[in-house]
C-alpha cells in the first residue's frame, strides 16, 4: 500500500512514524514540510499527493492540519493528534478517518479532537484514544496507526 505521510511541526522525514510504516511492508512518501511557511507546506503535500496518488494519508499533529487542508478526493485519512485547530482553514474531516489522540496529549488537547469527529458529524469510534503522550511513537499507538491505514487502505484500493 502507498502511504503519504506527513510529519508535524520540527519534526523529521524518516521518524519513528513513518519508518514502522515501511518496516510493515508499506511504500511511505514522506516529503520535507516547511515549518515556516505553511502555504509552501500545503503546496509540498499536495504536490506529492498529485503525483503518487496514496491510498491512504497520515498526518501527525501539523501534518494532520496538512492533510485536512489539501484536496484528496475520497483518499481515507489517519491523523494522529490534528493540530486543526493551530493551522489551515478545515474545520471538519471526510467519513473515510480515523483519528488517533493520547487524552495525556500536553502539545493538542484531547477535546479538539472529540470536537473535530463532533462537528464532522462522525461517529464517536472515529476517534481512539491510544499513548500516553503527544508523540504517539510507542508500540501501542504505532500498531494502532498501522491498523488504520490497512484497514482504511483496503477499502479504498
Amino acid at each position: 500500500m502507498k502511504i503519504l505521510f506527513l510529519h508535524g511541526w520540527q519534526s523529521i522525514v524518516g521518524g519513528v512514524k513513518p519508518t514502522f510504516l515501511t518496516q510493515a511492508g508499506h511504500e511511505v512518501l514522506n516529503p520535507a514540510l516547511s515549518d515556516e511557511d505553511w502555504d509552501a507546506a500545503i503546496r509540498t503535500a499536495q504536490a506529492a499527493y498529485d503525483r503518487h496518488q496514496p491510498d491512504v494519508i497520515v498526518g501527525s499533529s501539523r501534518g494532520g492540519a496538512v492533510a485536512m487542508n489539501i484536496q484528496s478526493g475520497n483518499t481515507p485519512l489517519v491523523l494522529l493528534c490534528p493540530a486543526w485547530k493551530r493551522w489551515g482553514t478545515a474545520t471538519t474531516i471526510k467519513p473515510q478517518s480515523t483519528i488517533l489522540h493520547s487524552r495525556q496529549d500536553d502539545v493538542i488537547p484531547f477535546t479538539d479532537s472529540e470536537e473535530l469527529v463532533s462537528t464532522s458529524g462522525l461517529p464517536p469510534e472515529t476517534l481512539v484514544e491510544v499513548g500516553n503522550d503527544h508523540r504517539l511513537a510507542d508500540p501501542e499507538p504505532l500498531m494502532a496507526m498501522l491498523e488504520a491505514c490497512e484497514r482504511l487502505g483496503r477499502r479504498h484500493v
